[in-house]
């Protein structure tokens, strides 16, 4: 009888043994990306579960062994992505270091915050109106640089950032927030951030050739010092996104529109930023070109002619449209 024993405890222990080794060591998982998001407060037996249900690992119970016999170490939540196969231990080891799965997110220079909103959304981030809501609400982030400010606009610096599903829309704002302050500080930005960022946003918008920019922004002071309007098309097309009726081009009627941004119809600066500006824009608000120039327009390629009068700004008009029906 005893020996019967014997013999059957170290069956049950070759066989325990083969189970782990099945379930923890034999690499297991998808040949190509699989995104598995572990819920905060989630039970081990369901994270084990959650594994097993997207094919991670082999046995839910194998994992649940190993998490008992490792001291129940803590499994931190978040999403994380798996790749290639794997042994259980491996899968494991990833959880308990919170090797979550980062969302890279590119903001351009010159996106709104319907642009960063859609990229965000398109990254799997959070719906549009959550951060949309987040960048028009929020402006007490930015009370302490810019007490006039509408909205988050401006503020959200351009950059490429990486963040987890487990961020919510205002982390993600506050993380852009925080890398406009770095910038701003970088290029030396004090004084009126209202003044400078808004027309910093202006220029953004205008000009995608470096070398122009402290020109185009001594065009809009110039214009400012004589109480013209600036008549700057990137504002009348903000000021229709705001009411939701940009069509996608700008027609008569947006030119006539009732609407403080609207720079046809009203002079100096909109009430805030119309994106959120690079740190060149920035600079060149903060130190713009000392010109005589009032005027510009597109010489159809890639930059712009810039005129004293109306005349000479007629003449660079003429020149761009029989650019444009070559």
């Amino acid at each position: 009888m005893f020996r019967f024993l014997i013999r059957l405890i170290a069956v049950l222990i070759v066989l325990v043994a083969g189970f782990l080794a099945y379930g923890l060591l034999l690499p297991d998982g998808p040949d190509s990306q699989v995104l598995v998001q572990l819920k905060s407060g989630s039970s081990t037996r369901r994270i084990a579960a959650d594994l097993k249900n997207a094919g991670v690992i082999r046995s839910e119970y194998a994992f649940l062994v190993w998490h008992y016999f490792k001291g129940h170490k803590s499994l931190k939540a978040g999403e994380y992505a798996f790749e290639h196969p794997a042994s259980g231990l491996e899968v494991f080891d990833r959880i308990t270091r919170g090797d979550i799965y980062f969302h890279t997110v590119v903001v351009p220079e010159g996106f709104n915050i319907f642009d960063i909103a859609a990229a965000l959304e398109a990254a799997g981030l959070g719906s549009k109106e959550s951060f949309l809501n987040v960048a028009r609400k929020e402006a007490a982030m930015v009370r302490d640089l810019d007490p006039q400010a509408p909205s988050l606009e401006g503020y959200l610096f351009p950059d490429t950032y990486h963040f987890t599903r487990t961020q919510s829309p205002h982390d993600m704002a506050v993380a852009m927030v925080h890398r406009f302050r770095q910038a701003a500080r970088e290029a030396g930005l004090s004084g009126n951030f209202h003044q400078m960022v808004t027309l910093a946003s202006i220029v953004e918008k205008e000009t995608g050739a470096p070398e122009e920019r402290p020109i185009v922004a001594s065009v809009f002071n110039n214009r400012m010092a004589r109480s013209m309007v600036l008549a700057t098309d990137p504002a009348v097309i903000y000021a229709a996104l705001l009411n939701n009726r940009y069509r996608g081009t700008i027609y008569q009627s947006d030119l006539q529109f009732d609407s403080p941004y609207n720079t046809y119809k009203y002079a100096g600066l909109p009430p805030g930023p119309i994106c959120n500006p690079g740190k060149a824009s920035l600079q060149a608000a903060l130190q713009p070109a000392s010109t005589e120039y009032l005027f510009f327009v597109s010489d159809n390629e890639g930059h712009h002619r810039f005129a004293r009068t109306e005349a000479e700004h007629a003449g660079n008009v003429a020149a761009y449209r029989r650019a444009s029906r070559r």
